[in-house]
C-alpha cells in the first residue's frame, strides 16, 4: 500500500512539469531568453482556469485522457435519450463532438440553458439516460468494490482466521471491516448486524471513489463524490434505512413528544425538519469538501501554465512551488478522503442509533 501512494504521488508531480515541458517545446525555444520571452508571451494563449477547472470536476458525455499534439485522447461513451417525439436514440457521443448537430441535438452551449447536456433543437431537454463520465466511473468502482469485497471473503474461507493473520489484501480491508462494525456497535446497539452491510458499504464505496478521484490518469480522476447528485444519493440511503426502520417509540417523539401540551405542534415541527435536514447535512458536507479539495489541486496545476507566458525563470521557479504544494495538497486530500468517508458513516450509524430508541 504504501509503494502505491508513493507511485501515485511521483505521477502526480511528473505530469505537471511533463506537460509543461511539451507545452514549451511546441511553443518554441530560441537562445537569446529576452527573444524566448516575448516569442513565449505573443503566441501563449491565456489559460482560462475556470473552465479548466470545471472541466475537470464536472460530468461530460466523453471521458477526456489525454492531448498528444493537436489531438485529443478520449474515450465517446454512448448516449441514450427518449426524444419529446417519442423517438429512442443511442449513438456514440463522438457523433455529438465532432458535429454541432447530430440527429436532431446539440450540447448546449456555455451560457445557453442546461449548458453541457445535451438539449433538442428548440432547447428542451430530452429524456436522458447517457452513460456519461461519472456514470462510467461509478460502474467501474462498484466493480472494483465487488472483486475487493469477493477476494477477501476469498482468503477468509480458505484459512482459519482464528489462527493465522490476514495477508495481503485481507490484512488491508480486516481493521476496516473492524472499524466499521465497532462503530456500528457503539451506536446503534444489540442489533448493529442488522446494519453492519449497509454501513461498510457505504464506507467502503465512499473511500474508494475519494481516492480513484485523486489518481489523475484514467480510470482515476472522476469526480464522482465531488457530484451533488451521487452524495444525494448516498444520504437518501441513509435516510430511508432510518426512517423505514425507526422504532415506533422514535415516530412518537417525532409526532407526540413528552413536552407541554402547547409546544407539541411546534416541537414536531422541529423534530419534522431535523429529520429531513439530515440528509442534507450528509450529501452536501461530503460533496462539497471533496469538490473543494479537487479544486485546490487543480489550481495549483493551473499555475504552471499561467506562468508558461512569463519567461522559462519564471516558469521554473513556480512549477517547482506548484508540484510542491500540489504533493501537499494530494496527501491531505488522501487523509481527507478516508476522513469524510469516516464521517459520513458514523453519522449514518448515529442517525440509525436515535432511530432505535427505545422506551
Amino acid at each position: 500500500m504504501k509503494r502505491l501512494i508513493l507511485i501515485l504521488l511521483a505521477l502526480f508531480a511528473m505530469a505537471p512539469a511533463l506537460v509543461s515541458a511539451r507545452s514549451l517545446a511546441q511553443a518554441g525555444r530560441t537562445d537569446d531568453p529576452v527573444a524566448e520571452g516575448q516569442s513565449m508571451a505573443a503566441e501563449e494563449p491565456s489559460v482560462d482556469v475556470s473552465e479548466v477547472i470545471f472541466g475537470h470536476v464536472g460530468d461530460s458525455y466523453e471521458w477526456h485522457i489525454t492531448k498528444w499534439g493537436d489531438r485529443d485522447i478520449a474515450i465517446s461513451l454512448p448516449v441514450i435519450v427518449r426524444t419529446h417525439e417519442g423517438r429512442w436514440l443511442c449513438f456514440s457521443s463522438g457523433h455529438l463532438i465532432e458535429c454541432p448537430e447530430y440527429e436532431g441535438l446539440h450540447i448546449a452551449a456555455p451560457g445557453e440553458s442546461h449548458e453541457g447536456k445535451i438539449v433538442e433543437a428548440d432547447g428542451r431537454r430530452p429524456f436522458d439516460i447517457s452513460i456519461t463520465k461519472n456514470v462510467l466511473s461509478l460502474m467501474m468502482s462498484a466493480l472494483l468494490l465487488i472483486i475487493l469485497v469477493m477476494l477477501t471473503a476469498r482468503w477468509y474461507r480458505r484459512h482459519d482466521s482464528l489462527h493465522e493473520a490476514p495477508k495481503g489484501l485481507a490484512a488491508l480491508m480486516e481493521p476496516l471491516v473492524v472499524m466499521v462494525h465497532g462503530m456500528a456497535k457503539d451506536n446503534i446497539g444489540e442489533d448493529y448486524l442488522r446494519y453492519s452491510p449497509f454501513l461498510l458499504t457505504a464506507f467502503l464505496f465512499i473511500l474508494l471513489n475519494n481516492f480513484m478521484g485523486i489518481i489523475p490518469f484514467f480510470p482515476g480522476g472522476a469526480n464522482l463524490t465531488g457530484n451533488i447528485a451521487c452524495t444525494v444519493v448516498l444520504a437518501l440511503f441513509t435516510f430511508f434505512t432510518v426512517n423505514l426502520t425507526g422504532s415506533r417509540h422514535y415516530y412518537k417523539e417525532i409526532v407526540n413528544p413528552d413536552v407541554p401540551g402547547l409546544l407539541k405542534p411546534l416541537m414536531a415541527l422541529i423534530e419534522s425538519f431535523s429529520a429531513l435536514v439530515k440528509p442534507v447535512s450528509l450529501s452536501i458536507r461530503l460533496f462539497a469538501n471533496m469538490l473543494a479539495g479537487h479544486i485546490q489541486i487543480l489550481c495549483m496545476v493551473c499555475i504552471i501554465f499561467i506562468m508558461a507566458k512569463y519567461g522559462g525563470v519564471l516558469l521554473g521557479g513556480m512549477s517547482v512551488i506548484s508540484v510542491l504544494f500540489g504533493i501537499f495538497l494530494d496527501a491531505l486530500e488522501m487523509l481527507i478522503s478516508f476522513i469524510q468517508a469516516y464521517i459520513f458513516t458514523m453519522l449514518s450509524s448515529i442517525y440509525i442509533g436515535l432511530a432505535r430508541v427505545k422506551h
